[in-house]
């Protein structure tokens, strides 16, 4: 019996990699979305470095009302009911980020975690439950993320001011 519960305790604690970056990953559905698509003139691209990491980088623009970048993944249903929080393995560029899911890809909101970065590789860990509504910007008047599965992740940067950015990406787990 004693061997069946750390079977048990093993297993719900195991992490799940939801993308692992290497020279041969495919990023085709990797898909940008800057605020061009209300008008603002910023951009952002994403692609892979020659040591095999996802690269998100490019320029954020204030003009036409903009101010942001993004870069968005469909994983498909992940269930998340045998772990409590995402873990980013990043390097940035000292600038804050965001790190967004939607439990489902129609909802017309995402569940939001900012995270700082150093300028040096990181893990970044997000507790799920902490991870807040939001909309456009806005944190809505709902609870925090409590669902037993997420479709989409997202990477935004929008720090309301001009810059250039550029974000490495190598791994994302749950755990």
């Amino acid at each position: 019996m004693m061997l069946i519960l750390c079977m048990v305790l093993f297993s719900s604690m195991a992490s799940q990699v939801i993308f692992d970056f290497n020279k041969d990953s495919d990023v085709r559905e990797w898909v940008i979305i800057d605020d061009v698509v209300m008008g603002g003139r910023s951009s952002g691209t994403f692609g892979l470095n020659a040591e095999g990491h996802g690269v998100f980088e490019g320029e954020i623009s204030l003009e036409n009302n903009g101010g942001f970048s993004s870069v968005r993944y469909r994983t498909g249903r992940i269930p998340v009911k045998d772990h409590t929080k995402m873990v980013l393995t990043v390097k940035g560029d000292s600038k804050e980020y965001q790190f967004r899911i939607k439990a489902d890809t129609g909802d017309y909101y995402s569940y939001v975690a900012p995270f700082q970065t150093s300028g040096e590789w990181q893990e970044i860990e997000i507790p799920l439950k902490d991870m807040y509504p939001s909309f456009r910007g806005r944190k809505l008047e709902q609870p925090n993320f409590s669902a037993d599965h997420f479709e989409e992740i997202t990477f935004l940067i929008g720090n309301k001011k001009k810059e250039k950015f550029k974000l490495l990406i190598d791994k994302m787990e749950l755990r």
